[in-house]
């Protein structure tokens, strides 16, 4: 089998050196955006890498290498990838989605769970034209509390989603595994440019205690905006820790 990585990130890179250590002749192609980190071990493994700077260029550097791929793997990649490009691997794309599909397709998955209350975890799936709408492989639910937040929640889909990969890697490779189809009568989809209004406190509205709570520890994430409310011309930030007080 000979399969085609498009990989990005921290998840992307230990899911790549999985790979090369344990499956290293099914890597027929790894590609990054830019020259990161997965690039240069690519490179210092002799492994086929390639390299690329926008969305726009994607499709024809790949088709450019001239290679043929039987599967296709989007590890932790962020951009939607079009219709030749799916077809072009002879088995499709599997897509590795840190959310419990079918709820929170689309974007900052970590958010709108908190928010919306809705069950958490992550996925491995098909890639159709949609987004985030293929058959299921195999899923994993991820519990939270309280003391979570998006961080919390960022981190506890990053670890899943490689262990899930890891154990469901083998039987991909064989075509032992069942497609499931998805219900999309359920769960919820949101696009990236919601999360800025949803985001906004308003003064001088009236929420319930828990759903302020709950949007408030969703934007909770070091080193990234936060909830925000604006008060005589000015905008603030406002971020929350919870702790359980134990007896």
């Amino acid at each position: 089998m000979k399969s085609l990585l498009l990989c990005n990130g921290k998840v992307g890179l230990e899911i790549f050196l999985w790979l090369v250590e344990h499956y290293r002749d099914d890597i027929g192609l790894v590609v990054t955006i830019g020259t990161d980190e997965i690039k240069r071990a690519a490179d210092s493994f002799g492994v086929n890498s390639l390299s690329v700077e926008s969305k726009q260029d994607l499709l024809k550097s790949i088709r450019e290498t001239q290679q043929t791929y039987d599967i296709g793997f989007l590890i932790w990649w962020p951009w939607i990838i079009e219709a030749d490009l799916i077809r072009l691997p002879s088995h499709g794309f599997i897509n590795t989605h840190p959310s419990l599909l079918p709820f929170n397709r689309g974007k900052h998955y970590n958010f709108w769970a908190l928010v919306e209350q809705a069950p958490f975890g992550v996925s491995l799936h098909f890639v159709e034209a949609g987004v985030d709408c293929g058959d299921i492989i195999d899923q994993f639910p991820i519990l939270y509390s309280w003391e979570d937040n998006g961080a919390t929640l960022y981190q506890k889909a990053s670890r899943a989603i490689i262990d899930l990969f890891k154990n469901n890697y083998p039987g991909i490779r064989e075509g032992r595994f069942i497609r499931k189809p998805q219900d999309l009568t359920r769960g919820s989809f949101h696009l990236s440019n919601e999360l800025e209004e949803a985001s906004k406190i308003d003064l001088d509205a009236k929420y319930l205690a828990r759903d302020l709570l709950n949007l408030l520890r969703a934007r909770t994430f070091p080193g990234h905006p936060a909830c925000w409310f604006e008060d005589n011309g000015k905008r603030y930030e406002v971020r929350i820790e919870i702790r359980r007080n134990l007896p």
